[in-house]
């Protein structure tokens, strides 16, 4: 019988040590790079001038702006907020005349919906993001619709649902777009190993 207390245990056998080290990691690349500031902000920039010009105002016209935030908000909640996307839209219901916090409303709703199913959202590719985006922007456009149809006493109709499904086959475009200079990073990490 040994005298050796039983806390102190034995010390792990070369077997043992050969089997953790040829563990690896699920994923190499744990933390995700992030993007600047200036292409963050000069996208959303860009899109907001987009969104004044007079070609929006065709009520099956996608909602570019909504677009990038939505995307940002799903890639970059830290840098674009509700906050960014309401004071955003109040500028565009300033310029387009429209009834004050429908936009602002809108993409409230659309930025707080991603941020709901971000972590959800962030395992599928984007063919599968775009499905779960969808009802999303349904709700988003639908909601501030309704309200202006109560509020002015007539309806605009139902292609603003043309403007939902534009944006959804407008998703994979904009995120190979937007995440390129990511895709550059990491063939240039790969080719440096």
């Amino acid at each position: 019988m040994s005298n050796k207390p039983s806390y102190i245990r034995a010390t792990p056998t070369p077997e043992r040590n050969r089997s953790l080290s040829s563990l690896q990691p699920i994923d190499s690349s744990p933390f995700k790079p992030v993007s600047s500031l200036w292409m963050v902000w000069g996208t959303v920039f860009l899109m907001w001038l987009v969104s004044l010009l007079p070609w929006r105002l065709w009520p099956m016209a996608p909602d570019l702006l909504l677009l990038v935030l939505c995307f940002w908000a799903l890639h970059e909640p830290r840098r674009v907020s509700m906050i960014t996307g309401f004071v955003l839209g109040l500028l565009l219901d300033v310029h387009g005349g429209a009834l004050l916090g429908e936009h602002a409303l809108s993409y409230v709703l659309a930025i707080y919906g991603v941020g709901m199913l971000q972590r959800r959202l962030l395992l599928f590719s984007s063919f599968v993001q775009l499905i779960h985006l969808l009802p999303i922007w349904i709700v988003a456009l639908a909601i501030p619709r309704f309200i202006h149809a109560w509020f002015v006493g007539e309806w605009a109709g139902w292609e603003w649902l043309w403007s939902a499904a534009l944006m959804a086959a407008l998703w994979p475009i904009a995120d190979f777009l937007l995440l390129l200079p990511h895709r550059r990073l990491d063939d240039d990490d790969e080719s440096s190993t």
